[in-house]
């Protein structure tokens, strides 16, 4: 029901142009940034190391950074981007909307998803994993048969779970911190995600903690539209995840924010 919902989103949007001139809507996306002389994504701000924001309001974490380095790769400077705060569920409603040019926001590049959607290379693999409260009797994933697990609407956590623990309770949730007040509240007994974005919880809040095995891998890509007026955006992003990976700008930058 999902796919077919975002299938007709996307048709929807298509058609009508969401308030857009026809002849914009099948433009050439990197020449109508180059046009602008500013290019805008949309990141996270709930999923920290991987996007946030200080206390200055400042867009932090391996996500923006990313983006500027796109952002310098495109207009030849880092600064000319323009950040626009997205959520796991509404991530692609914004991306076809023409909210922003492109998603640079935890998302995992699965099958499904490229059926809507245009992925970059990878630029980061996480691993779905398991946070539970300090002291819980949860040791695996076998372990939350018959248990309540928080997953955050629009991830791939919910697909995984029900298929490697029939039986589990599934308690969904808008927001991360939604998902990790159900958890320190007692209604929920344990949070499945990205291990990236559990581990910024858990080095943040001492009461919870990270259990050590990752079910799976979850390649993270660079989101744009899907047609081919993102053919050359598609080009020119991979050119810089291939140049900032081969002289370790992106090992660096992962560093930084404690990102193995």
């Amino acid at each position: 029901m999902k796919k077919i919902f975002l299938l007709l989103m996307l048709i929807v949007f298509i058609c009508c142009g969401c308030g857009k001139k026809n002849d914009e809507i099948y433009s050439n996306d990197l020449h109508t940034i180059i046009k602008r002389d500013k290019l805008i994504v949309g990141v996270k701000t709930d999923t920290y190391p991987f996007g946030y924001k200080d206390k200055q309001g400042r867009y932090m974490g391996y996500d923006p950074a990313l983006g500027r380095l796109i952002a310098k790769g495109l207009l030849g400077d880092e600064k000319k981007i323009e950040f626009v705060p997205v959520t796991t569920s509404d991530r692609i409603m914004k991306l076809y909307s023409g909210d922003v040019d492109m998603l640079i926001a935890t998302m995992t590049i699965t099958p499904k998803r490229k059926d809507l959607i245009m992925f970059s290379k990878p630029y980061h693999v996480a691993g779905q994993a398991i946070l539970v409260k300090k002291g819980s009797l949860i040791k695996n994933i076998q372990d939350l048969k018959e248990k309540k697990v928080a997953i955050v609407f629009g991830s791939t956590s919910e697909q995984s779970i029900r298929l490697a623990v029939p039986g589990v309770k599934i308690i969904g949730c808008k927001t991360y911190p939604a998902a990790l007040q159900q958890l320190k509240s007692g209604k929920v007994d344990a949070i499945v995600s990205d291990d990236t974005i559990l581990i910024g919880m858990a080095l943040r809040d001492k009461s919870v903690d990270l259990l050590p095995k990752r079910y799976s891998k979850e390649p993270y890509g660079v989101a744009l539209r899907k047609g081919p007026e993102s053919e050359d955006l598609l080009t020119a992003v991979n050119n810089v995840i291939d140049i900032e990976t081969h002289n370790g700008h992106l090992k660096k930058i992962k560093a930084s924010f404690g990102i193995k």
